[in-house]
């Protein structure tokens, strides 16, 4: 198939534009159905903030949502950067830490479960206690 450029006519400003071979060709190998309606310069500005780099939310202005709430495995008090969902675990920094380094390969699952216990509250155990259970045999 051979493509030619096109002379467009952009919705938002009314000028035209020029609908080149070449993405012609790539909306072509995309299979996209319909011409471009919009020419560059009105494509930027539609698209807003996110074309430039360094900007974001943040830079516009706008904050993450933060939301309040209780940690599932320790119960201490945090704040995480999304609304937590009915029925799935909500971790503080901590907790999830040792959760991400369990599901590390090559880390020692004993070395996580002492640190979790170590670092919980609920549950006290001494020092020789967790090193005992570190070095005892698994079935």
């Amino acid at each position: 198939m051979e493509f030619v450029d096109r002379l467009l006519t952009c919705i938002d400003c009314g000028g035209e534009f020029i609908f080149t071979a070449g993405e012609q060709l790539f909306f072509f190998d995309k299979q996209f159905k319909n011409d471009p309606k919009r020419c560059k310069p009105c494509k930027s500005k539609r698209a807003g903030v996110g074309l430039h780099p360094g900007s974001g939310p943040a830079a516009a202005g706008l904050s993450r949502t933060e939301t309040r709430t209780e940690c599932s495995e320790c119960g201490v008090q945090t704040t995480v950067p999304f609304k937590p969902t009915q029925g799935r675990p909500v971790l503080c920094r901590q907790c999830f830490q040792i959760k991400q380094r369990a599901a590390a390969p090559g880390i020692a699952t004993s070395t996580v479960t002492a640190e979790l216990m170590a670092s919980s509250e609920l549950v006290p155990v001494s020092a020789e206690m967790l090193a005992a259970a570190a070095q005892a045999p698994r079935a």
